[in-house]
């Protein structure tokens, strides 16, 4: 592959991503393109962009999913590539190559990476020929006379999967045989409206287990390099709220790092990857040693990725941009050692009980600073939460030298946040942060549903949080006296946290 150089870049995303990709060409010299639905016209992400293109209703299916209007987008603003974030169509094959057709560069990998990867059942069968340990299953189910045979085989409880698609979408777990055959129709039903295949395959279900996954970068010289892993437990519906790297189980040592690490590049290598990607695993903590087990890849950036530039000082969507270009990562695993702790709480304007969306239009907005403090914000005030797209406004993400210290930093970030006009799931976290299993690293998937009072209504003691957590970061940082000038110098974040080009 020759280099090619990016000269102005758009991004087919909105929200709080577009604006993190806009920093990164902002610090080398990148022409940036906002692309904009109607709803979107006072977005914070138009805003922060060079040249805005609007590309119709506020419908995703007439904006930001209309891949001829992206195109379009590219051509008439002179952009050379284009960064799909995530979400939307980022890891649509056929985007891949509409770019291609057009002359565009896509930041992300090949189709055929994308088409393997994207079909669960495609990208299991891949990596069982790999060697990538997977849960047992079954692929070939065809209806749910099947279904009922497989799941007595392999025992309960199981788990149904959409083929085609995630994020929790078409997903049932079932305890009785009885369940099996109306589970696999609503299974069947919600696939095919989520993704247009109804396609759904079966996996014994692993319930008390960790959601862990490894950040992967590969050129297309040859390199994958794995840049540690990250936990993702913290979930709610299948999906992720609260992330952080490394993992804090106690079983995750240096040997089993080093193996899922392992495990991760052979499956990059498998279907040829080019670019970011994250390779998932569900990981049991068993009597017998650990074990863990390919969950799925996202063939694209992850909402997470910032808990990984924190412990290792790399610049994700400068690798992306970089290897998109032709060149070679230029460094390797062991260049990029593990560097403390950090956590990354996803803000959403949504019910906090019940994890339900709460549009409407941003009101004050007051984010934290501080020393090992980031904030990667979607809005700021006047913008439009609209009921079309993912509720996500902001993430915040603290770093410390030990887990305890992050900890305590993200408790007194969350306290210090602020925002009006829309419920946010702000006093969630600050639950979640001082429940003891969570401190002490005692959790897996099913923390929230085993943990009921973290979604219990709001009280009025619960005020005095930002007390409550700046006591909390006083004791962290006298604990841990030789982090303390890191903790409290002014370089902050820049220090824990510096880019490498």
């Amino acid at each position: 592959m020759s280099s090619r150089p990016i000269r102005k870049l758009l991004v087919a995303n909105r929200g709080e991503i577009a604006c993190r990709v806009f920093r990164t060409c902002r610090a080398h010299g990148i022409g940036t393109v906002a692309i904009y639905s109607d709803v979107d016209r006072r977005a914070l992400h138009v805003a922060e962009a060079d040249q805005a293109v609007g590309i119709g209703g506020a419908a995703a299916r007439d904006s930001y999913l209309d891949v001829a209007k992206i195109i379009d987008a590219a051509r008439r603003s002179g952009a050379d590539a284009i960064h799909p974030g995530y979400g939307f169509v980022s890891e649509k094959p056929h985007v891949a190559r509409a770019c291609e057709a057009a002359g565009l560069c896509f930041v992300g990998p090949p189709a055929g990476a994308m088409e393997v990867m994207g079909d669960k059942v495609r990208s299991r069968q891949t990596m069982m020929a790999a060697g990538v340990p997977v849960v047992p299953g079954r692929e070939d189910i065809r209806d749910s006379t099947e279904a009922v045979a497989a799941a007595r085989d392999i025992g309960f409880p199981i788990m149904l999967k959409a083929s085609a698609g995630g994020g929790g979408k078409g997903m049932r777990v079932v305890h009785r045989v009885e369940d099996v055959e109306r589970s696999f129709s609503a299974s069947q039903r919600e696939a095919a409206a989520a993704f247009g295949d109804d396609r759904v395959f079966l996996e014994r279900a692993v319930l008390s287990a960790r959601h862990v996954e490894i950040q992967v970068m590969a050129d297309s010289h040859g390199n994958v390099v794995c840049l540690h892993e990250r936990d993702c437990s913290v979930q709610r519906r299948h999906q992720k709220v609260i992330e952080e790297a490394p993992c804090p189980s106690p079983v995750m040592s240096p040997r089993v790092r080093e193996e899922m690490a392992r495990v991760a590049a052979a499956a990059a290598r498998a279907v040829d990857y080019r670019g970011a990607g994250t390779v998932e695993f569900l990981f049991e903590e068993a009597a017998d040693g650990p074990r863990f087990y390919f969950l799925e890849m996202n063939t694209r950036l992850q909402v997470e990725h910032p808990v990984t530039e924190a412990i290792t000082g790399r610049d994700l969507v400068w690798d992306q941009l970089r290897v998109a270009m032709g060149h070679p990562l230029g460094y390797a695993a062991a260049d990029v050692p593990l560097s403390g702790h950090a956590i990354e709480c996803r803000v959403y304007a949504e019910d906090p009980e019940r994890f339900l969306p709460s549009p409407g239009i941003v009101g004050d907005v007051h984010w934290p600073r501080g020393p090992g403090v980031r904030v990667d914000a979607g809005v700021e005030p006047g913008c439009d939460v609209s009921a079309e797209y993912d509720p996500m406004v902001a993430k915040i993400v603290a770093w410390g030298p030990t887990r305890e210290v992050a900890i305590a930093r993200m408790r007194q970030a969350i306290a210090d946040t602020s925002i009006t006009g829309v419920r946010t799931n702000l006093q969630f976290h600050a639950r979640v942060l001082a429940e003891p299993d969570f401190r002490s690293g005692r959790f897996d998937t099913g923390y929230i549903a085993a943990h009921p009072d973290l979604v219990r209504p709001a009280s009025l003691d619960e005020g005095s949080s930002q007390a409550v957590a700046a006591a909390a970061v006083a004791h962290a940082l006298s604990i841990h006296p030789t982090t303390a000038a890191i903790a409290r110098g002014s370089q902050g974040w820049r220090h824990a946290v510096r880019w490498r080009a």
